[in-house]
């Protein structure tokens, strides 16, 4: 559920071969025509399923293993670090895994903090289920309850997007660092139904069901202005080549945030950018508090002599 996706094929909404998304817009644009209530439940089905996760499974600390409960889900949830440390809480996005959040642990470990990661609901070890933001939003505020206080979050994509919803909604952070992070649901639909080829009564259907299920509107969602009722040190990195979230969210975002900073990022895409060293050592200064000299591109471009 990444705000805006280019390639449907190499998202983190879905993952099928080119000729397997052809066949799937040809299914689409004859069944939301002749049988709509039918592609309203199969584009549900695709909206709301996770991507199995295809990256690193290996753990960058021991950790103790628990489980939180947040509505009908078991959430497996790890920490590592000094028990009575200063939290610092990972937050993975749509189609990852906590594990996905792992180049954070080392460096925070070694600034003494305490870290808390955990797989979303649908996600990971806590099996497959039919999930949205809502579910990643109420899963925040178990691990907020359980596990805080937090001094400090790293969310990515979906993940940065429940922390923005999860502030609203009262969740207290110290700090928040919000990688690729996008700005709006609605335009994230209206994407999905121009690549599946659905149309737009049988998108808003989708909507409206979804409103429905989960007792939120996307407007309410969608709400960013509302972040300027927020008071806390937030930090916006995003790459400039990013093809799921564009970087025009993160200008978005972070200008509703009162002294957010901005750092853009060259070349690393939606998720390579979280094991990038140079980016991970940004996020963790700021986590630190060491963020007076922060730059505002990573890696640091080269600029062309002067001209006398």
């Amino acid at each position: 559920m990444n705000a805006t996706l280019a390639s449907p094929v190499n998202s983190t909404i879905v993952r099928f071969t080119r000729p397997a998304w052809a066949v799937f817009r040809a299914y689409f644009a004859v069944a939301s025509r002749l049988l709509p209530d039918l592609a309203r439940r199969h584009a549900e089905r695709l909206f709301t399923t996770p991507p199995r996760y295809a990256g690193r499974n290996n753990y960058a600390a021991d950790a103790r293993r628990e489980t939180v409960v947040a509505g009908k889900h078991s959430l497996p949830v790890w920490q590592a670090g000094p028990p009575g440390a200063a939290g610092v809480l990972l937050v993975h996005g749509w189609g990852g895994r906590g594990v996905q959040m792992g180049s954070f642990v080392a460096p925070l470990l070694a600034k003494g903090f305490r870290v808390v990661w955990f797989d979303h609901p649908g996600h990971g070890e806590s099996g497959r289920a039919a999930v949205a933001l809502p579910d990643f939003v109420r899963a925040l505020e178990a691990i907020a309850l359980t596990h805080g206080p937090f001094a400090a979050a790293i969310g990515h994509s979906l993940g940065a997007a429940a922390i923005g919803v999860a502030l609203r909604r009262g969740v207290r952070l110290g700090r928040v660092a919000f990688v690729s992070a996008p700005a709006s649901i609605t335009e994230h639909t209206r994407n999905f139904a121009r690549w599946l080829g659905i149309t737009p009564t049988i998108r808003e259907a989708l909507r409206s069901r979804l409103e429905r299920r989960y007792g939120l509107r996307f407007a309410e969602i969608d709400r960013i202005a509302d972040l300027e009722q927020l008071r806390l040190p937030a930090l916006f990195v995003h790459d400039a080549s990013d093809t799921e979230v564009p970087f025009e969210h993160a200008i978005r975002l972070s200008g509703h945030l009162p002294g957010a900073r901005l750092v853009k990022t060259y070349g690393l895409g939606h998720n390579r950018i979280l094991r990038d060293r140079a980016v991970v050592e940004v996020i963790v200064d700021f986590v630190s508090g060491r963020d007076h000299n922060l730059p505002t591109e990573v890696p640091v471009l080269p600029r062309p002599a002067p001209i006398y």
